[in-house]
C-alpha cells in the first residue's frame, strides 16, 4: 500500500496503535496537587488519559506516547515526565 505525500504512517489514534512500548518519557502524576479539574483529560490527544474511583486522573500507559502535553497544561503541575525505564 503506497503512502500518500507527507504521510510516513497510517493515520490513526494510539486506541488502534499501542503506543506504550516505544515512549521515551511517561507522565507521572502527583494527586497531592491534582486539583481535578480534568484539563489533562481534555487535552490528551490520544485520548488515554482515565478518571479512576477515587475521581483522579491517570494515563493508560499502554496508549499513552509520552507527548507530554498533560504536564505542559497541567495548571496545577501536578504531571511531570520522566524519562522511561525499560
Amino acid at each position: 500500500m503506497a503512502l500518500g505525500l507527507g504521510c510516513s504512517s497510517r493515520p490513526g489514534k494510539a486506541r488502534n496503535n499501542k503506543t506504550g512500548s516505544w515512549r521515551v518519557f511517561k507522565p507521572i502524576f502527583d494527586h497531592d496537587k491534582c486539583t481535578k479539574c480534568g484539563m489533562c483529560k481534555t487535552i490528551c490527544p490520544e485520548g488515554c488519559i482515565e478518571e479512576s474511583e477515587d475521581e483522579f486522573f491517570v494515563p493508560n500507559e499502554t496508549y499513552c506516547k509520552g507527548c507530554g502535553m498533560c504536564a505542559e497544561e497541567c495548571p496545577s503541575d501536578a504531571i511531570t515526565m520522566e524519562q522511561e525505564e525499560k
